[in-house]
Parts: C-alpha cells; structure tokens; sequence
C-alpha cells in the first residue's frame, strides 16, 4: 500500500487538527504531512509543532495570486487537503488539482455560506430552535459549505442550550468522525 499524505488548513486554534494529528500519528500508510495556515499567531501551528508536522504560514497573496501555496502542496506530495476551521475560501486551481474536505459545525444545506461559522451557526439553530444541529462533512468546491456531502451527524438541541453548550456537542461530534471519514476518503483516492 503506498504512503498518503494529508495537508491541514487551519486558521484558528487547531483542536480539530490536533484531533487529526493524534488519529494518524501512528498510521502506517496515512500520515499527516503539513498544516498550512493564514493566521501567523494560529495555536494549530503550535499543536502542529507538537507532532513534528511542516508548517506553513502564507498570505492573500501567496494564495490567490502566486503559485506558493500550490507549489508546497507539491512538495508535500500531498493526497488530501483538510480544512480544519479555514475560513477562506479556497480558489478553483487547488480545488481541481486535490480531493479536499471540510467540515461544517451545522446541518448543511441550512447554516451555511459565506460568515456562518462558529457561533454565528449555533446562534441561529438556537434563535430558531432548531431540535437537532450536528457535523457536515463535505467536499469542497468554489462555493462556501456547497460541495457535495459526505457525511453527517447530529446531536439534540436543549431548550437550555446557549451557543457555548452547542459549541461544545458539536465539538465532540467533530472528533468522534472527522478524522475516521477522513481515512475512508483517503483510502478511496
């Protein structure tokens, strides 16, 4: 079976990269090769950093205007890109060169697009009290949250429920499943 290579793209601060991180730190045949960030000050290059994995900090610029980011992803001999809490939006010449996922902390295709992320999802399942929210996992095109789904799941939403608490159930569906659809999309490549 040949190595695989997963590179990250991550924003913020990395919980569900470093979940991914731990998932394939003792793969044999999968491995997690770079993180990538547009955030200088991201605590996922930090949780990266921890696992010995190449990171690589870039701009505006670098990604949409030069071939930087495309030529490291090169390098990398990357399979899959990840998005792990990347909030911009990917342009079409890395789109149709590599498979690449996303997950979503709502039920797509409702509370998604351009500014839902985060709390701003959990904050409208709850002001229109939704009785379920959940994970979408889905591959990626040139649209925000639009690409054809992979996978979800969902989680009860409490009467009580504020976007904190959602935050937090979400969370845990994010790490129970992201990084094991992760491993049956790279094993279909």
């Amino acid at each position: 079976m040949n190595h695989k290579n997963i590179a990250i793209f991550a924003s913020g601060s990395g919980t569900n990269a470093q979940c991914i991180m731990e998932y394939f730190s003792d793969n044999q045949h999968i491995k997690v090769a770079c993180l990538l960030s547009n955030n200088p000050g991201a605590h996922a290059l930090t949780r990266a950093a921890r696992f010995n994995v190449d990171t690589f900090v870039f701009n505006r610029e670098q990604l949409y205007g030069t071939p930087a980011v495309m030529d490291y992803l090169l390098e990398q001999k990357t399979d899959l890109v990840v998005l792990a809490g990347f909030l911009w939006l990917i342009p079409g010449n890395l789109i149709r060169r590599f498979p690449m996922v996303n997950i979503h902390p709502g039920l797509l295709p409702r509370y998604g697009g351009k500014n839902m992320y985060g709390h701003r999802v959990h904050q409208a399942v709850i002001s229109n009290k939704e009785e379920y929210s959940g994970i979408t996992i889905h591959f990626v095109n040139e649209k925000y949250d639009d690409g054809a789904i992979i996978f979800q799941a969902r989680c009860q939403v409490a009467p009580e429920d504020t976007p904190e608490t959602l935050s937090e159930k979400i969370h845990l569906l994010e790490y129970e499943h992201y990084p094991r659809v992760i491993e049956q999309v790279i094993n279909s490549i």
